[in-house]
């Protein structure tokens, strides 16, 4: 396993040996966790922070995962309700009473969770610089009309989720995502992933790499065949490597972190609410995340998908992945939550990495059962 760093248990070897496979088919670096019962069983990384490929990939380097922030904007979601403070079936409106105009009295926070609010996008064309304005983004949204019926149909807000979460969460609590996340969540656990990224850690950070042949112009976009036609709200690798984006709180997209935090926070969900003697939740709470609230095609990702409140719903297990690769995975049943973060950016319909590296953990999870 060239260039593998880490540690890892033996009965996990397939999980470096597919890291170490990616790397060698051209992926420029990235890092894998899987933790069980809260511990980490495999913590490994390797290949290179940069295109160039002459900034090694070290243990403190961190990385945009892209869409996997949406599961931790929606962990201080259910922090909120857990506490009672958030009621996933009130009005938005209750808590951001401008968010009501134009007919959206009845979208209730349930809906933002899982996809099905009808605001999948904004209606008008919006840029790098809308997304870094928080009052514009917000306003915007809080200003425009529905595409369909809260909770009628399901359709991904790859970017909206997060502002619309966000401006509740601040509404509720005083504080931004990015704070409340740092100090109720990150803060916490001791774990290394930031919505909204201080200067200091700028040098840690692996920017992404386009596909082979694209440059950084290459833009996000849904991978189903079925999927609604592009937008104007695309977001291109570029706009991910600007300092603008990484001191932006964007909480559907713009979180910084590697395999090992990103495991690391999701393990409260997997062991029921409590990591490392550090309760944020019940276990109620947490089985809150896997509830099922649609199922059946997205009509913007273009596929058949299982919504829950904050995750999408794979089986017995859920979780969710970024635009570029990077991926979560939660097994409450297992108690296991296996990460995936990497820079290099590929075609969604290339994508299998993710998936790969989380049937190589099962493997390991077999061996620790037998």
């Amino acid at each position: 396993m060239t260039g593998i760093q880490g540690t890892y248990d033996p009965l996990f070897t397939a999980v470096p040996d597919k890291l170490a496979e990616l790397l060698e088919a051209g992926d420029a670096g990235g890092s894998v966790a899987v933790f069980v019962d809260g511990e980490p069983l495999v913590d490994v990384w390797g290949g290179f922070a940069d295109a160039e490929r002459t900034t090694p990939w070290e243990r403190d380097t961190i990385t945009g995962v892209w869409s996997v922030t949406k599961t931790m904007t929606a962990l201080c979601a259910l922090v909120l309700v857990d506490r009672g403070r958030l009621d996933l079936d009130a009005p938005v409106a209750r808590y951001w009473p401008e968010f009501a105009a134009a007919g959206k009295d009845g979208v209730l926070v349930r809906h933002v969770l899982s996809h099905t609010a009808g605001l999948p996008e904004w209606d008008v064309p919006v840029a790098l610089a809308d997304f870094c304005d928080w009052s514009r983004a917000t306003g915007l949204l809080a200003e425009q009309g529905l595409r369909w019926q809260p909770g009628a149909d399901g359709g991904y807000h790859s970017l909206t989720q997060g502002f619309i979460l966000g401006e509740v969460l601040r509404r509720v609590t005083g504080r931004t995502v990015g704070e409340f996340f740092a100090q109720e969540v990150a803060g916490p656990l001791g774990a290394d992933f930031h919505i909204g990224l201080p200067a200091e850690h700028d040098h840690r950070v692996a920017p992404a790499v386009p596909p082979p042949g694209q440059d950084e112009g290459y833009a996000a976009s849904a991978s189903g065949p079925d999927a609604e036609p592009a937008s104007g709200t695309g977001v291109t690798v570029r706009d991910g490597n600007t300092t603008a984006w990484r001191r932006a709180q964007i909480p559907a997209a713009g979180g910084f972190g590697n395999a090992r935090s990103v495991a690391l926070v999701q393990s409260v969900m997997a062991c029921g609410g409590t990591l490392g003697g550090v309760r944020l939740l019940s276990r109620e709470s947490t089985d809150l995340a896997r509830t099922e609230q649609f199922e059946g095609d997205d009509r913007v990702l273009g596929m058949p998908m299982r919504w829950g409140l904050g995750y999408g719903l794979f089986g017995t297990t859920y979780g969710w992945g970024g635009w570029g690769g990077s991926l979560l995975m939660i097994d409450p049943q297992a108690r296991m939550t296996v990460a995936y973060v990497t820079n290099q950016v590929r075609e969604p319909a290339e994508e299998t990495r993710g998936l790969d590296l989380v049937m190589a953990a099962y493997d390991g999870l077999q061996g620790l059962h037998s």
